[in-house]
C-alpha cells in the first residue's frame, strides 16, 4: 500500500499552526468504550484514526471541514493524534487501513466515504466509527435505523433529492429521451442513487442505459461507449467516477452531451449542474458528532444526520461550452 502524507505529523502542524502551540510527545491511549469517552487536562491523549476512501475534491472538503471543526470544538493537538490514511479506492486497503487501527487501538474511527465506513464497521465492533458521506447508512449495513444506532457507528448521509436533480435537467436541456448511468456498482451508495434514478425515470417514461465502472482508469471508454446513444448521462455520489470527473467532462463537452451529477465538487471539476448538499457542511457535521462522543455521549444516542439543505450548483463554463443558459444557478 502506498502511504500518503505521514499524518499525525501533518495533522499536528495544522492544529498547531491554529493554535500557536509547540509540539508534545504522543502518549498512550485511553481506554476506549462505545458507551462513553472522554478526555480531561492531564489525561493521555485521544487517538482518532481517520480512513477516506480516496482523494477528490468532494472527500477532502469534507476531511479538511472534520480536521477545522473538530479544532473549533475543542479536541486540538493538545487533546487528540489523528492518524489519516488514504484506501486509495481499494477495498483491501481499506480494510488493512481498519485493521491497523484497531492494532493501534485507536479510541475513535472516522470514516469518509461508504466503503471505508463497512471495512471499519467490519474491524471492530466495539471501537465507536463516525462515519461521513454514506448515502444510504441502513442498505449499507452500518446502521439498524437512522433514529437509533443500533451498532458501534453513527454519522452523516449525504442522500440527495434525485428527482429534484432530473426535474433540473428537464429545464436546462429540455427533451432528453434517454439517459446514460455511469457509476460504480460496487459502491453501495451508488447502487442506492441509481435505484432512486431508475424509479423517477421509469415514472416519467424516459428511458435509460446503464454502464458500469469498477476502476476510475476505465471511466473514460466507459463515456465514450455512451455516445450517440443517450441524450444526457447521470452520475450518482460515486466516488470511482468522481476522480476521473474532468476527464468525463472533457468527453461530454466534445460529444455536446450534459452530464448531470450528484455532488456539488463534480460540477466544479466540469459536470453541468446538480441539486445537492455541500460537503463542507457535511463535514462541519460529522465533526460535531464525533465531538460528542468524544465528550461522553453513546453513539446509541447520537442519531444519524440527513442533510436537507440543498442547493443548485452549475458550471458557466461547461454550460457555455454546451450552449446551455445556467444563468438561474450561476452568479
Amino acid at each position: 500500500m502506498k502511504k500518503f502524507l505521514t499524518v499525525i505529523l501533518v495533522i499536528t502542524l495544522a492544529f498547531l499552526t491554529a493554535c500557536g502551540g509547540s509540539p508534545s510527545a504522543t502518549s498512550s491511549p485511553v481506554s476506549s468504550s462505545v458507551d462513553s469517552l472522554s478526555t480531561a487536562p492531564g489525561t493521555e491523549k485521544i487517538k482518532i484514526g481517520l480512513v477516506q476512501m480516496m482523494e477528490h475534491p468532494s472527500l477532502d472538503e469534507i476531511r479538511e471541514a472534520i480536521f477545522t471543526e473538530l479544532t473549533a470544538q475543542g479536541f486540538d493537538a493538545s487533546k487528540v493524534d489523528i492518524d489519516y490514511q488514504n484506501g486509495q479506492g481499494d477495498m483491501n486497503t481499506l480494510n488493512s487501513i481498519a485493521q491497523k487501527f484497531v492494532g493501534d487501538e485507536v479510541d475513535m474511527i472516522i470514516a469518509i466515504a461508504t466503503p471505508a465506513a463497512q471495512a471499519a464497521a467490519a474491524a471492530t465492533t466495539d471501537i465507536p466509527i463516525i462515519f461521513s458521506a454514506v448515502t444510504d447508512p441502513v442498505d449499507a449495513g452500518l446502521v439498524g435505523s437512522l433514529e437509533k444506532p443500533d451498532r458501534n457507528c453513527t454519522g452523516t448521509s449525504d442522500a440527495i433529492p434525485t428527482e429534484q436533480i432530473f426535474t433540473l435537467a428537464d429545464e436546462l436541456t429540455p427533451g432528453i429521451e434517454t439517459y446514460g448511468f455511469l457509476y460504480n456498482q460496487g459502491e453501495s451508495n451508488s447502487v442506492s442513487v441509481i435505484n432512486d434514478a431508475k424509479a423517477t425515470l421509469d415514472a416519467k417514461g424516459v428511458a435509460y442505459i446503464e454502464t458500469c465502472v469498477i476502476t476510475s482508469g476505465e471511466v473514460t471508454s466507459a463515456a465514450q461507449s455512451l455516445i450517440g446513444k443517450v441524450d444526457a448521462i447521470f452520475c450518482p455520489i460515486d466516488n470511482t467516477v468522481a476522480y476521473a470527473m474532468p476527464n468525463l467532462s472533457q468527453i461530454a463537452i466534445e460529444a455536446k452531451l450534459p452530464v448531470y451529477v450528484a455532488a456539488d465538487s463534480m460540477v466544479n471539476d466540469g459536470g453541468l449542474a446538480t441539486v445537492g448538499v455541500n460537503y463542507t457542511q457535511l463535514g462541519v457535521q460529522t465533526a460535531q458528532m464525533a465531538a460528542k462522543v468524544l465528550s461522553g455521549t453513546a453513539v446509541a444516542d447520537v442519531p444519524v444526520e440527513v442533510l436537507t439543505q440543498y442547493s443548485t450548483v452549475a458550471n458557466k463554463d461547461t454550460a457555455a461550452a454546451l450552449g446551455i443558459d445556467v444563468s438561474n444557478y450561476t452568479k
